[in-house]
């Protein structure tokens, strides 16, 4: 059965935040996120210092939908008060590796012994800090911090050889809200 569907969603004081056509920006201080928010029948309105998400007839479907997005909104004003921050760990049990940024690239030579060295990339406006063999991925955007940490692990990542000798790789030790 469809029924109409309204989700609230509070602005934080300090944030503003603007849609046009599908794009909802925010910004706060010296920081601007912004995020595609398209849903077929559902419209997003700025009231105020509040976001609605409202469908006319919607289904279990739609609620769906707009729950997502009221959390993907939520990780936007997340953001602007702080940065979203990835502990990664390198391990080798075989060759030691080297890890070093180059623009936007991180480059890992002599992982396992090999002469070319992989890569992996850095979406922008995410900062990477290399201490030694601990990372730290850092930025205002959820979605690009993490995607940023998983291509370092994919980077890193083994096929083909047995995992319980070949621990070699980069893997994510901490991320934003809970320890791994």
């Amino acid at each position: 059965m469809r029924h109409p569907i309204i989700e609230k969603l509070q602005i934080p004081e300090g944030i503003s935040c603007q849609y046009d056509g599908e794009i909802l920006k925010c910004s706060k201080d010296s920081v601007d996120l912004e995020r595609k928010i398209k849903v077929p029948e559902v419209e997003l309105k700025i009231q105020g210092s509040e976001i609605a998400l409202e469908c006319k007839k919607g289904n279990k479907n739609h609620y769906k939908k707009i729950k997502s997005n009221v959390t993907h909104i939520k990780n936007l004003f997340l953001g602007l008060q702080e940065k979203f921050v990835y502990h990664l760990e390198a391990v080798n049990v075989h060759f030691p590796m080297t890890i070093k940024v180059e623009g936007n690239k991180v480059t890992i030579g002599n992982f396992l012994g090999e002469k070319v060295p992989r890569h992996a990339t850095i979406l922008p406006n995410v900062d990477v800090e290399i201490k030694g063999q601990k990372i730290t991925v850092s930025s205002h955007n959820r979605d690009a911090a993490g995607q940023t940490a998983a291509n370092l692990e994919k980077a890193a990542r083994l096929k083909g050889r047995d995992r319980r000798i070949f621990q070699d790789g980069i893997f994510i030790t901490e991320k934003p809200g809970r320890k791994i």
